[in-house]
């Protein structure tokens, strides 16, 4: 307890794997994410019986599930934060080859369980969503591509990064899934801003991402149906998104009491893209402020941990990784309560799904194994040298 509020204890050589683990680790960020999985159980025993109840399974069903991918979602973020980030870079060059080549073949092999969107693999017992996986791995060899063309000699990695990156929102355009495109080119043009991207360009690509909504608003009906019900000034109650604004305004400041939400019993999504719904409802703005307050303090110091942090591969994949994790929750919240469009994106860690949890323990190990301690130099140490 010591060592997490005057800092982190420097290794010693020698020391055994687990305890160099535990004095290098940022354990505050690790504290919040086992917090976020608590609650996501907590809000799962409120959310998922209605669900259970309707398909026929036992009430507590898909929170014994949850249970399971939320322990393997852990067991893979500690692996990975036991990672050096060499190897961390080479099984993410491996994990985004398996995962972009899924997601290349979704539209032969991938199925859409009704929901208009190819986006899954069906394996009879669970399903796969290629894109949850393909984000990490692309921000790791994003990075490294970044920080490659910034040696003597380098290669051209910056246009190679975005080469990439067009390929990997096409797939996701095509199935359709504009919430994890819009992701993807975010995390880019984060890494590509902290490499030193020119302005210019900067605007060029804000300038074109708006060209590629439009064109998307004209041909996909998908695409439209949600940004005109986003935009429209009646909001329909007997949507997703009228059940979770009347949820978020019946929870107040305390909430209506654990077990008395009724936004569960309409909502089909309660458990996963809504579960920010039931937590106002149920446990009221205490809860939702700080679910808020968790995802800021993993964002936070992970990002104040980088800005020490020499190696500039490190240093952008970390900043990738941090920001579309916090991104992604904000968008999750931010849906339930109509600040933006629907993008069917779940709340890390707290929505119930085995490949949002997976990938997230992956991700957030990869942060958690970037942002470790090290013997090194701090960064400003380097900049004072050079100035002399």
């Amino acid at each position: 307890m010591t060592e997490m509020v005057y800092g982190t204890v420097h290794v010693q050589g020698g020391e055994p794997i687990l305890p160099r683990w535990w004095n290098t680790i940022d354990r505050w960020s690790l504290s919040c994410i086992l917090l976020l999985f608590g609650i996501g159980l907590l809000l799962g025993l409120a959310s998922s019986p209605p669900l259970a109840a309707r398909n026929g399974f036992e009430p507590f069903h898909y929170v014994k599930r949850q249970a399971i991918f939320g322990s393997a979602a852990l067991l893979a973020l500690w692996l990975t934060t036991l990672m050096s980030p060499q190897l961390v870079r080479r099984l993410a060059v491996l994990g985004f080859l398996g995962a972009f080549g899924a997601l290349a073949l979704l539209p032969i092999f991938g199925t859409d369980f009704g929901k208009g969107a190819v986006r899954w693999y069906s394996l009879g017992f669970a399903s796969v969503q290629p894109s949850e996986f393909l984000k990490p791995g692309f921000i790791v060899v994003a990075a490294w591509m970044f920080a490659a063309s910034q040696e003597p000699g380098g290669p051209p990695g910056k246009s190679m990064s975005l080469v990439m990156c067009v390929a990997v929102v096409g797939f996701l355009a095509m199935q359709p899934d504009f919430g994890q495109a819009c992701l993807v080119m975010f995390s880019w043009g984060v890494m590509y801003f902290v490499a030193g991207a020119p302005m210019v360009l900067l605007v060029g690509l804000a300038l074109a991402v708006i060209l590629a909504g439009t064109v998307a608003y004209n041909n996909s009906e998908h695409f439209a149906r949600r940004i005109d019900g986003f935009l429209s000034a009646d909001l329909d109650p007997t949507t997703q998104l009228g059940y979770a604004t009347d949820a978020i305004r019946e929870g107040g400041f305390l909430g209506v009491g654990v077990g008395e939400g009724q936004v569960k019993w309409s909502l089909p999504d309660a458990h996963t893209d809504f579960i920010i719904a039931v937590a106002a409802e149920e446990y009221g703005l205490i809860l939702v402020l700080s679910i808020i307050a968790l995802y800021a303090t993993i964002v936070v110091r992970s990002l104040i941990r980088l800005m020490r942090e020499r190696d500039p591969f490190i240093r952008l994949a970390g900043t990738g990784l941090a920001c579309i994790f916090g991104v992604q929750a904000m968008i999750n919240m931010g849906v339930a309560v109509r600040l933006l469009p629907a993008k069917g994106m779940t709340l890390p860690f707290v929505s119930y799904g085995g490949s949002s949890l997976i990938a997230g323990g992956i991700a957030v190990g990869m942060l958690l194994a970037f942002t470790r301690t090290r013997p090194q130099g701090e960064i400003g140490d380097i900049l004072i040298s050079r100035g002399r």
